[in-house]
């Protein structure tokens, strides 16, 4: 019987998962600042749980003392795209990343399984530094669309209630669902360049909104009480009239208060 401390065995799990997802997060930052839109829409992790662990040992024959070698899943990320095409670029980066090695991955996009499961593998092995110094840990990373995700979630939840063993109609409807899935990510990357030029425009104008009300503020700082309250009703006006281009002329009016008032509060000489 084995009597290993699960809690110890865990540990370098749970810290590969929250470190990959402080790096994929960050990577997902760098690449909205570079490229305006990101491929990544939000980053996930977990460590199976116990119960899980040993029922799939069970199902592949892995010794307990050979776990660490012979379930490259106990660490997980998912990482979501909006669009199919997103999936490999993401890839890419990761194959690119210095950190961490790809030792081989699962392509179930294009060849996805009778199940209707579409997602992209990589099975890692990423060092962690422990108390007791380095450690290697095979993890996976996951790559998928939302509508890929919401089937394998939905999915994930029947297997594990009828125990693998779905009734026939129940895995013909998840098929059928999987092709509409399927069908929903091919018609959103048709319109694809549409979809990212209204996030695009959506994201200006919360800046330029956020830029404004933060500008009105400042006037109050340089004792501009007046220019503060006839700006801010004439943002309310603006707001009201979804009037962006009248928004932006208002931010340059409001930053160009500012701007002179900074001048004039310089000693003089400077």
């Amino acid at each position: 019987m084995d009597v290993r401390d699960w809690g110890t065995f865990l540990l370098p799990y749970e810290q590969t998962v929250e470190e990959l997802k402080v790096k994929f997060k960050t990577m997902r930052s760098e690449l909205k600042k570079k490229e305006e839109n990101t491929p990544i829409e939000f980053v996930t992790g977990r460590v199976k749980r116990l119960a899980s662990i040993l029922e799939k040992a069970q199902r592949l024959n892995v010794k307990m003392e050979d776990l660490e070698t012979g379930i490259e899943d106990i660490a997980g990320i998912r990482i979501m795209c909006q669009f199919v095409e997103d999936i490999r670029r993401v890839a890419e980066y990761i194959r690119a990343r210095k950190d961490l090695e790809v030792l081989y991955e699962k392509d179930y996009i294009t060849n996805y399984k009778e199940s209707g499961y579409r997602s992209f593998h990589m099975i890692i092995k990423y060092p962690v530094q422990t108390a007791l110094g380095q450690k290697i840990v095979l993890a996976e990373i996951q790559i998928r669309t939302l509508a890929m995700n919401f089937w394998a979630t939905i999915e994930h939840s029947l297997n594990y209630k009828y125990r693998e063993s779905l009734p026939d109609e129940m895995r013909l409807r998840l098929k059928t669902a999987a092709e509409a899935a399927s069908i929903l990510d091919s018609e959103m990357s048709s319109i694809r360049e549409e979809i990212l030029e209204a996030q695009k425009t959506f994201e200006e104008n919360s800046n330029t909104t956020t830029q404004l009300l933060k500008a009105i503020h400042q006037l109050y700082f340089y004792h501009l009480v007046n220019e503060a309250i006839e700006s801010q009703e004439r943002f309310n006006q603006i707001w009201q009239a979804q009037d962006m281009d009248a928004m932006k002329e208002l931010l340059e009016h409001v930053r160009e208060l500012l701007s002179n008032a900074k001048k004039d509060s310089l000693p003089d000489g400077l």
